[in-house]
């Protein structure tokens, strides 16, 4: 800080000292270039230069401000300049694709932390990890974290802002029916079977999806069972999805509905925007999602759900211990393989990613910070600690280019849960195959 402070005065005296002596010159271009060159000389490192900044989606005036402070602690510390481009979500694969083919790209840009995989397969990417091993702010985000960033052991990105998804509920309807927030896979069912009974049949207690974002409510009951989807073993993918944990979490899913009766089995496709007009019609007790439809719900109901009526509780591990890992969503910053100068576009990302600024970005984002104790500090409202108690233990989906392909297009495990819930399938069978697929679009 006194360094830069310094340094500035003394480039200020060199530029007044230079300015007087140019009155008496007629040679002013360069008495120009004697006064860059003192600048650069006697400021900080990279006095002068300037670096390009991709940021995704609508330059707000609260973002502006938080790229504008940035802005400015990066050229406190550096001298450069970060020169900032929004760029539309939608426009966003486009404009990489074209960076990475005619390599006039950013320095640094910031990404959906499930994009990451795809990009480092291109080699779009810089490998940062002994960036991020060397930096002690960095390495206080927990190792959980870093798995979207994390490729084949090396380091692609940094985690910047987080976000997970817990279980909404009819608040008044608990309330009305004597239940308390379930913290037990059969406390779930229990309370699930009770909205049914006292709610109607054409009502889900805990609403099955198997739409485009299934395996984001499959997905905790998986993890909370102790299995995954697949992993990266020999330098393949391995699925996962015939061990027994992947089964027991499996199993549990498919029997809300086969079993427990608590979904009904005409909604085998529906999707968490389906589920919460269903919700908003007052034909849903429970279902996975984020804070984001409290506004669609409230809209969609003409203001009969209320926030009075709903809210949000962690989906609990099967024996209580606590929340059950979910998905770990969120955004990273990275940087471009053709960074102009990678030293300082890693200067950029270290302060970026910081915990002053990484703190800031989650929080004026609507996300989650990645640090300990600001998410801790966030959990002191009764409305966020869902979303953090469960973030603690968050985990990502396989963190391979093609799981969008296995996850939305050929939608693996959507087909594997309807073809045992209509019963054309045992639970063995449909995973076995399953499995089978999975390895071969995760692998091709």
């Amino acid at each position: 800080m006194k360094f830069v402070k310094i340094a500035a005065a003394t480039t200020a005296t060199a530029a007044l000292a230079l300015g007087l002596a140019a009155c008496s010159s007629e040679d002013k271009p360069a008495t120009q270039q004697t006064t860059a060159a003192s600048d650069a000389a006697s400021g900080p490192k990279y006095a002068g230069q300037t670096l390009t900044v991709w940021r995704l989606g609508a330059p707000t005036d609260v973002f502006e401000k938080y790229m504008d402070d940035l802005g400015a602690k990066f050229k406190e510390v550096t001298g450069a300049e970060a020169k900032v481009q929004w760029i539309p979500w939608p426009e966003a694969q486009k404009k990489w694709t074209t960076a990475l083919a005619g390599g006039e790209g950013p320095d640094v840009t910031e990404f959906g932390n499930d994009q990451v995989a795809a990009w480092v397969q291109q080699e779009a990417l810089a490998d940062i990890t002994d960036l991020v091993k060397s930096d002690s702010g960095l390495q206080e985000i927990p190792q959980n974290l870093w798995s979207y960033e994390t490729v084949d052991g090396k380091i692609y990105a940094a985690p910047w802002g987080g976000g997970t998804r817990a279980v909404l509920y009819r608040k008044d309807w608990f309330e009305k029916l004597g239940i308390s927030v379930p913290t037990t896979w059969d406390d779930l069912v229990a309370a699930a079977k009770k909205i049914v009974e006292k709610q109607g049949k054409d009502v889900d207690g805990f609403a099955f999806n198997g739409g485009s974002d299934a395996n984001m409510s499959l997905s905790p009951f998986v993890w909370s069972a102790g299995g995954d989807f697949a992993a990266f073993e020999g330098g393949k993918w391995v699925g996962k999805l015939t061990e027994p944990a992947f089964k027991e979490g499996f199993q549990f899913y498919t029997d809300l509905v086969t079993k427990d009766g608590v979904s009904g089995k005409g909604r085998l496709t529906q999707n968490s925007v389906d589920i919460a007009q269903r919700f908003a019609a007052g034909k849903v007790g429970m279902y996975v999602t984020g804070g984001w439809d409290i506004a669609a719900i409230k809209e969609q109901s003409k203001g009969k759900v209320d926030e009075s009526k709903m809210a949000f509780f962690s989906l609990p591990a099967k024996d209580g211990s606590g929340p059950a890992p979910a998905f770990q969503g969120g955004n990273d910053i990275a940087i471009w393989k053709d960074a102009k100068n990678p030293e300082l576009a890693a200067e950029y990302l270290k302060i970026a990613a910081g915990k002053e600024f990484g703190v800031r970005y989650a929080k004026e984002g609507g996300l989650l910070p990645l640090y300990p104790d600001a998410l801790a500090e966030l959990g002191s409202d009764p409305a966020q600690k869902p979303f953090t108690d469960t973030f603690k233990v968050a985990k990502g989906f396989p963190a391979s280019p093609n799981w969008a392909e296995a996850n939305d297009t050929k939608a693996v495990l959507q087909n594997a849960a309807r073809s045992v819930i209509d019963g054309k399938k045992s639970v063995d069978q449909a995973l076995a195959d399953a499995n089978t697929e999975l390895e071969t679009i995760l692998n091709q």
